[in-house]
């Protein structure tokens, strides 16, 4: 596929996480460990149960705020954030990660969202409005073209969203145009530790499902290494798929 028809399928099918509870844009049959679709030996993987056994704390969280996550790891547990920072979060999805984001800056700081998914953005409007939230900011917008000021980002922080860019080293352009010097990156994104097989990266079902669309880690490491990024690095891993396709948490800062 070309890519907005790329784009136009990921919305489709993120339409579709928006409106029911489910994991992320995939089917049951093609879930696998390491996926932001859950465990394959479970019948239903919920996005609520997903979001749990990632490490969040869903209890002072309305059931809207989760039951459309489709993440694949907690990046901001790991971004040690500050009071004051702006944050700028790619495919906020429901708005469960700007939330907890929220909570770390304080009201001195900003968490902006961006999605390309106009459900997903009216469902964390909601959200925010339901939990009181004041200091977090919904943008419509292409995380390979962000609507976003240049050097105005203190942290870049992304969950299982980057796989499914069809432009990756674009993304990686536009997070480096946009974070301030000494900036930062934490992502939870979908790898390979090995090549996929053509027929399972030519199925549309399995790029919605975040694993289509990922690359080799080497590959995703060199993508932020050539926007301008340094240090960067995978500093933890979980689950490893029959593809190859794992769960990785990776950091990079951008120089002074």
């Amino acid at each position: 596929m070309k890519p907005d028809e790329i784009k136009e399928e990921v919305r489709k099918a993120y339409t579709r996480v928006a409106d029911i509870n489910v994991g992320c844009g995939c089917e049951p049959e093609i879930q696998t460990s390491s996926s932001c679709c859950g465990d394959s030996s479970s019948k239903v993987v919920t996005s609520v149960n997903l979001a749990k056994a990632l490490g969040y704390d869903t209890k002072n969280m309305p059931l809207a705020a989760t039951e459309s996550f489709a993440g694949c790891g907690n990046p901001v547990a790991l971004a040690s954030l500050k009071k004051g920072e702006v944050v700028l979060d790619l495919g906020s999805g429901a708005g469960l990660d700007m939330f907890v984001a929220s909570k770390k800056v304080g009201s001195r700081g900003k968490v902006i969202g961006i999605d390309m998914t106009p459900a997903m953005i009216e469902k964390a409007k909601k959200n925010a409005e339901e939990l009181g939230i004041t200091n977090v900011e919904f943008r419509f917008g292409d995380i390979e073209e962000m609507p976003i000021e240049d050097d105005s980002i203190d942290v870049v922080i992304s969950n299982c969203v980057i796989n499914l860019a069809p432009d990756k080293s674009k993304v990686f352009r536009e997070a480096n145009r946009v974070l301030r010097p000494g900036g930062r990156i934490m992502v939870s994104d979908i790898v390979l530790s090995k090549p996929l097989p053509k027929k399972v990266r030519d199925e549309v079902i399995t790029y919605t499902g975040c694993i289509g669309g990922a690359i080799l880690d080497k590959e995703y490491l060199d993508h932020i290494r050539a926007a301008g990024f340094v240090d960067v690095e995978i500093t933890g891993k979980a689950g490893d798929s029959l593809y190859g396709a794992y769960s990785a948490y990776i950091s990079a800062r951008k120089p002074e």
